[in-house]
């Protein structure tokens, strides 16, 4: 298969790449990213194809939104599509005063939560100023959900997103100054409540659909078909392991992973042996074969990182390699698969 081609973003009809570049890397996500290389890796990603570029206030408190904006300035703003979120507001800071954990070196900003309308259009406006656009093609609301705030304040956080972010953000969509509303979480089961609350475009799927996991088919995934609603895919490796293979010190969600998903992956990598695959070519290649998805966006730490990625999603898989995933059990049979 082609590394990158074009899609149709669901019901908005706009045209994406099925390949993202994923920039939460570049806000220095546990390491310093130097600015030769996170600036070398977008231009990478402009001439592979890619012309979808996903950020957030969060990743680096402002610094990713600040590379990618400046690196992006002088391509042809409709030649590309750029999703950011909100959720957050960042405030003007001392370094020494912040706490950037799990980034490093991010820009002098303290960041905050806030769901709030008026919360929620000062972080997009801010985000425009970052970035230094007229207008954000995708804005999610970010990280309302159980991963991030435990189940009884993702109860209260779910609330005050649905009175505050998404009245703004459907706001923002009748102005024109946002083309898709969506929401961007680590819990299917969170995104599921968003869409029964509410009339969404999009949804990013952070790890919650890939090769290991395929839970979001019960029902998530049908009610994004029957709505148009399309998805965009992170987290693909599984925050790790998937692209690893079950090795000492594997992670899973970026934490150590349990021995139940060692011994899975250990499963799916002999059949990766037997038909000559590449265990990360298959959680890259899997993710696009569903009807709903879009896009995914990997997210790379170097220009060797992106053009191994985009041999992968290239790498010829053959039919019987599904099927033989199926039929010992580590693929659902339900789970749509590359042609």
């Amino acid at each position: 298969m082609n590394a990158i081609n074009i899609r149709k973003f669901g019901r908005v009809g706009f045209d994406i790449t099925d390949m993202g570049f994923g920039a939460a890397p570049i806000g220095n996500f546990l390491k310093p990213i130097p600015e030769e290389e996170a600036g070398a890796m977008v231009e990478r990603a402009w001439q592979a194809g890619m012309r979808y570029f996903d950020t957030a206030p969060y990743y680096g408190h402002g610094l990713s939104e600040l590379r990618l904006g400046h690196y992006l300035r002088w391509k042809p703003r409709h030649e590309f599509v750029v999703s950011s979120k909100v959720g957050r507001v960042l405030t003007a800071a001392r370094r020494e005063d912040i706490d950037f954990k799990p980034w490093v070196d991010g820009a002098p900003f303290r960041s905050r939560f806030d769901y709030s309308y008026d919360g929620t259009m000062r972080s997009f406006e801010d985000s425009l100023q970052r970035l230094g656009l007229g207008y954000i093609d995708i804005l999610f609301i970010h990280d309302a959900d159980v991963f991030t705030h435990g189940a009884e304040m993702q109860k209260v956080y779910f609330r005050q997103a649905m009175d505050g972010c998404y009245r703004a953000l459907i706001k923002l969509r009748e102005q024109g100054l946002v083309k898709a509303i969506g929401v961007g979480v680590n819990n299917w089961e969170v995104m599921l409540d968003f869409m029964k609350a509410g009339d969404f475009d999009t949804l990013l799927v952070a790890g919650r659909y890939t090769l290991l996991e395929q839970d979001a088919l019960n029902e998530l995934l049908p009610l994004c078909e029957r709505r148009g609603t399309a998805l965009v895919i992170g987290g693909g490796f599984n925050g790790g392991i998937l692209a690893t293979g079950a090795r000492p010190g594997a992670k899973w969600n970026y934490a150590p992973a349990p021995e139940a998903i060692m011994e899975k992956v250990r499963k799916i990598e002999a059949v990766c042996a037997r038909h000559g695959v590449p265990l990360a070519a298959a959680a890259l290649q899997f993710l696009l074969a569903h009807p709903a998805v879009a896009s995914h966006v990997p997210g790379t730490r170097t220009v060797q990182q992106m053009n191994q990625n985009l041999e992968l999603v290239a790498h010829p898989i053959p039919g019987g390699f599904w099927q033989d995933l199926k039929a010992q059990g580590l693929l659902r049979q339900d789970a749509p698969t590359p042609a």
